[in-house]
């Protein structure tokens, strides 16, 4: 007998379960790039229905998909060098990019983003012209900007793997940081989650970043669901997006 129309047959697949099933084949069969998008959507979708023991889960075969995927470009060899729309190829292929003056964190994000949905796998960062101290501001953009200020590669022309991984670690840090700090203690557990999410798109490769997502929603699991809006401050940012 057919179910009565919108309501979900007993037993039947729910649609995270279902995203993860295939996430999880994808990792077993190489597909790193494709799993890491069905478990982002699936942690997105997790988070809409307020399921954060599911988000929990999610997290880490999120942090394995991410793994491979950086230590794929990481193997390419020296990171490509992006400071003009001219510089990318029609095109792009997997490896490392390091959008540079005058390309800003925004079109760093579209290009990783587009690269994505073309199934290319792409590790990008980017940096903001050189400080008068001679450091190199490096920025992750997501829904909040992640900056920090590190000391350049010892030879600008040619980044190597090492540096562009250490740069990529250092923002990760920050981000893990910036979200601890973006509200006051008693807040609800779900505004540290949201707070994290925020960032996840300026460092989607730092494990440490994941470890703190799905910490944070073990957290919120047992807590109240808030029935205020989360509110967070603007950042007095010249260089913010």
């Amino acid at each position: 007998m057919p179910t009565t129309s919108g309501v979900r047959a007993i037993n039947a697949p729910d649609e995270i379960d279902t995203m993860m099933g295939h996430a999880s084949d994808a990792l077993a069969s190489g597909q790193s790039l494709h799993a890491a998008m069905l478990c982002r959507d699936a942690l997105q979708l997790a988070r809409s229905r307020g399921d954060f023991e599911r988000m929990s889960r999610i997290c880490m075969p999120l942090l394995e998909a991410q793994r491979a995927v950086r230590l794929d470009a990481l193997a390419t060899g020296p990171a490509r060098i992006i400071a003009s729309a001219s510089d990318l190829t029609e095109c792009p292929t997997m490896g490392c990019y390091l959008f540079a003056p005058n390309l800003v964190g925004a079109d760093a994000r579209q290009f990783r983003s587009a690269s994505n949905a073309s199934g290319v796998p792409v590790f990008v960062l980017t940096r903001e012209p050189q400080m008068s101290n001679g450091l190199w501001p490096i920025v992750g953009v997501g829904e909040r900007v992640v900056r920090i200020r590190i000391q350049p590669p010892n030879n600008p022309d040619s980044i190597d793997p090492q540096w562009f991984n250490y740069a990529s670690e250092q923002l990760g840090d920050q981000a893990i940081e910036d979200a601890m700090n973006a509200g006051e203690p008693n807040d609800p557990a779900a505004w540290r989650v949201d707070d994290l999410l925020d960032r996840l798109d300026a460092c989607p490769e730092h494990e440490k970043f994941m470890m703190a997502l799905s910490s944070a929603c073990q957290a919120a699991m047992t807590m109240p669901v808030p029935t205020v809006i989360r509110r967070r401050a603007l950042i007095n940012d010249p260089y913010s997006f």
